[in-house]
Parts: C-alpha cells; sequence; structure tokens
C-alpha cells in the first residue's frame, strides 16, 4: 500500500512537471513565422472595387478592420463591413493591397490586427536607425516632429514593430518625435541565446537603450506606448529611478499586468485547466528549472505583477483593453484602475487581445491623443 501510493504520488508529480515545461517552452518559444491558415476562396468584382472571399470564422466576422497576409508575399487591408455569403462564407472589401499583389481564389492567408506594413503604408515619414544595446544592433523606425516631446513604442510577444504603427498615428497627430523599438529574440531584434523569450525582464534593457536614445537627443518627456509585453516592459522601464524625470506617461493596449494571471488564462484557452498555468510557474522562476528549458535564468514574476504592485505605480497610465480578450484578461486592468483611480485610466473597446483599434480606430486615437493633451504640457 505505501508503495502503490508513493508510486502513485511520484507518477503524479512527475506528471504535473513535465505540463509546466510543456506550458514554459511553448511560452518563451523562439519567434516562429506566421501561419498561413486562411484560403482565400475567391475575389469578386463590383462597382466598388474587389472583394475577398473567406471562411466564415470569429476572426473573418470581427467588427473593424484587418489586414490579410499572404504567403508568397504582401498584404491586402480589409473594409470593416461584412458580406454574407452563405452559412460558411463571407466577403470583405479590399481597401489597399500591397503594389506588387494581385489576389487570387486558393492564396493562403493569415489574419491580422496589424493593419500597417510598414511607416509608408500608414502615412508617415520614418528614416530606419539602429539602437545599440546589450543584446546588440536593434533595428528601429524614427519619425521626427517635437524634439523634446517623444514616444517610444514597444510591440508584444510574438509580435512584429509594425504592430505599433496603429499607436503612432495618435503620437505623430500630437507632434512628437516617435520612436518604433525592437528588442532581443523577436523577428527583427538580434537572437541571443537559445533565441527565447524571458517575457519583458532582459527585454527590457534593450528598450531602456532606446530611452536613453531619446534624452540624448534632447527628450524631456517621454510616453511610453506599450503593447501586450511591451506594456509589460513599459512598466518596467518606467519604475526605474534613472528615468523618473523622463518618462510622463504609459499608454498600454492589451497590457499584461501579471504573468502568472495571463498564463492561466492562455491555458483555459488552449483547452487546458485553469490550474495547469501555476505548473510553469517553477520552471520560470527557479534558477536551475529555468536553464533547463533553456532560459539564461530565473524570471522574477512577482516584479511584473503590477496589481500587486499598484501602490508603486507613479506615472499616468491609460490602459485601453477589449472586453473579449482572451490571452491578458481585462480584470487586472479593471482592478488596476480601481486601485488607483486618480492615476489610472481605463477605455474599453468590444474587442479581443490587441484589437481594439481595429474594431474602433477612431475612438481609440481620439481617447488616447485627449488623454495626452490633458496630461503632457508642451
Amino acid at each position: 500500500m505505501i508503495r502503490s501510493t508513493a508510486l502513485g504520488t511520484g507518477l503524479v508529480a512527475t506528471t504535473a512537471a513535465g505540463v509546466g515545461r510543456a506550458i514554459t517552452r511553448r511560452l518563451t518559444a523562439p519567434v516562429s513565422p506566421r501561419r498561413f491558415d486562411l484560403t482565400v476562396r475567391d475575389i469578386e468584382h463590383d462597382n466598388d472595387g474587389d472583394l475577398v472571399v473567406l471562411d466564415r470564422t470569429d476572426q473573418t466576422t470581427a467588427d473593424g478592420i484587418y489586414n490579410l497576409w499572404f504567403e508568397h508575399g504582401g498584404w491586402a487591408q480589409l473594409a470593416a463591413e461584412v458580406h454574407d455569403r452563405g452559412p460558411t462564407r463571407i466577403a470583405r472589401l479590399i481597401t489597399g493591397t500591397a503594389s506588387s499583389l494581385a489576389p487570387r481564389a486558393g492564396d493562403r492567408t493569415s489574419w491580422g490586427g496589424i493593419y500597417y506594413a510598414t511607416p509608408h503604408e500608414a502615412g508617415l515619414d520614418a528614416r530606419n536607425i539602429t539602437i545599440t544595446t546589450p543584446a546588440g544592433s536593434c533595428p528601429a523606425w524614427r519619425i521626427d516632429g517635437d524634439p523634446s516631446t517623444w514616444a517610444i513604442h514597444i510591440h508584444g510577444l510574438g509580435s512584429i514593430r509594425a504592430g505599433t504603427l496603429r499607436g503612432v498615428l495618435a503620437a505623430t497627430e500630437l507632434g512628437y518625435t516617435s520612436l518604433v523599438a525592437t528588442y532581443r529574440n523577436t523577428e527583427e531584434g538580434p537572437r541571443v541565446g537559445t533565441g527565447r523569450s524571458t517575457l519583458g525582464y532582459t527585454e527590457a534593457a534593450d528598450v531602456d537603450e532606446a530611452v536613453g536614445y531619446a534624452v540624448r537627443r534632447g527628450a524631456r518627456q517621454i510616453v511610453l506606448f506599450g503593447w501586450s509585453m511591451g506594456a509589460a516592459l513599459a512598466l518596467q522601464l518606467a519604475d526605474r529611478p534613472r528615468h523618473e524625470s523622463s518618462i510622463a506617461g504609459l499608454v498600454l493596449d492589451s497590457p499584461v499586468l501579471d504573468w502568472t494571471e495571463v498564463i492561466k488564462t492562455n491555458c483555459t484557452r488552449s483547452g487546458l485547466p485553469t490550474a495547469a498555468g501555476y505548473l510553469a510557474v517553477p520552471w520560470l522562476t527557479i534558477g536551475p528549472l529555468a536553464r533547463l528549458v533553456g532560459l539564461p535564468g530565473r524570471i522574477p514574476l512577482r516584479s511584473f505583477d503590477w496589481t500587486a504592485r499598484a501602490a508603486e505605480l507613479s506615472t499616468p497610465t491609460l490602459i485601453l483593453h477589449g472586453c473579449h480578450d482572451g490571452s491578458a484578461p481585462i480584470q487586472l486592468s479593471q482592478a488596476l484602475r480601481d486601485t488607483r483611480p486618480e492615476l489610472v485610466g481605463l477605455e474599453t473597446f468590444d474587442a479581443d487581445h490587441t484589437l481594439s483599434w481595429n474594431t474602433d480606430h477612431d475612438r481609440w486615437q481620439t481617447t488616447v491623443t485627449s488623454w495626452l493633451r490633458e496630461r503632457i504640457s508642451r
């Protein structure tokens, strides 16, 4: 009986450890190529232009404007209106395409909220620069404006800097100089070690150099725009004493405010029990275990828990968050707002993760520009 119980306990422990390790490896995995899992069923032509016919899914029927990325290169911007094509198909008007793209039936594509591929497509006059960081040279875009007021835009885990161009439009409307940053172990940044993400812990050093770049070039006020994990980076940077007089505001879209809760939420989204998320925590926070999954060392997850650290927050913060966010739960943003209402503002949208701008880009832009005009003096 004792041996049987001990064996059963050992098997349970081994299984739990295996699940935790698998979750951690998936969460921190090196960046992978985009998945082209959506097929163009037809291209229709009418007086308004071309319409692309796609399978009916929650993504393809979502409210708002989106981009369709093509496996053979190029992209097509899609209008908000969804046209019914029977029980299994929909059509959306193509409002813009890459110059060389001619969409056709059978093309393999990927649905995306990253609406602009480059600054040029967003109507922005940008120049390519390089930020020297501890990880190596990180490419960045610089869009010039007021040399004393800068916005630094930080993309999220598994994303690319083009995703932040949605926020650059707001900063440009206000006349700010914008710096669109990259960091280590991303599609565009330098690879370090195994290429795994440390969820913002080591990546913060790279974006810190972007802040230093702005300060050395005359920035007296800096607003950090952070998307998803980029918001976790922004919060870490604003917490550093050296930036106390420089960072004047945070604009956070779908922020990661507590990695443990975010991991649990994503377990649920993947069909695992919510509690399975706890099994990943030791593999992230205990040095020897973290190194076994390919990380350079432990990640202090508690330092990323801003619901617990709400009293330490000192930078005016605007959060934009979708009510249907299945990756970074909106409840965390609501809790932070409720705890620090004098410092934290929250605007909600009928959207999923990082898609609030796509759902209602006019309201997103107006909310951000109005909030910044009230708080950032120029």
